[in-house]
C-alpha cells in the first residue's frame, strides 16, 4: 500500500468520524428542543387541570341542590375529557417529532454514505 493510499484512507476515516460526531450533535440538539417542548406541554396541562379542578370544587361547594351538583360534575367531566384528548394528541405529535428529530441527522448522514442509484 502506498503512502498516498494510507493518507487517503486516514482522511476518509477522519471525515467519516467527524460527520458522525456532527450528526450526533445535531440529533441531540433537535431531541433536546422537542423534549423541552414536551415538558412545557405537560406543565401547562397540569396547571390548567389543577385550575379547572379548583374551579369545579368551588362551584360544587356553592351548589344548593343535587341536580346542580350533578350538572357541575358533568360539565367538569366533559371538559376534562376534551382537555385530555387534546393534550394527548399534542403529546403524540411531539413524540413523533422527537423520533424524527433524533434520527433525521443520522438519515442525512447515512444517505451521504450510501448513495441511492
Amino acid at each position: 500500500m502506498k503512502l498516498d493510499d494510507v493518507q487517503q484512507t486516514t482522511n476518509n476515516a477522519l471525515k467519516t468520524t467527524n460527520d458522525t460526531l456532527n450528526a450526533t450533535t445535531r440529533s441531540f440538539e433537535g431531541a433536546t428542543r422537542v423534549t423541552q417542548e414536551i415538558a412545557s406541554q405537560i406543565a401547562d396541562y397540569s396547571k390548567r387541570s389543577l385550575e379547572q379542578g379548583t374551579k369545579t370544587m368551588e362551584k360544587l361547594l356553592t351548589t344548593k341542590s343535587p341536580d346542580k351538583a350533578f350538572e357541575v360534575q358533568t360539565e367538569y367531566a366533559k371538559a376534562a375529557y376534551e382537555s385530555y384528548v387534546s393534550h394527548a394528541t399534542k403529546l403524540g405529535q411531539l413524540y413523533t417529532d422527537l423520533a424524527q428529530e433524533t434520527f433525521k441527522s443520522y438519515q442525512d448522514f447515512a444517505s451521504k454514505l450510501t448513495p441511492v442509484r
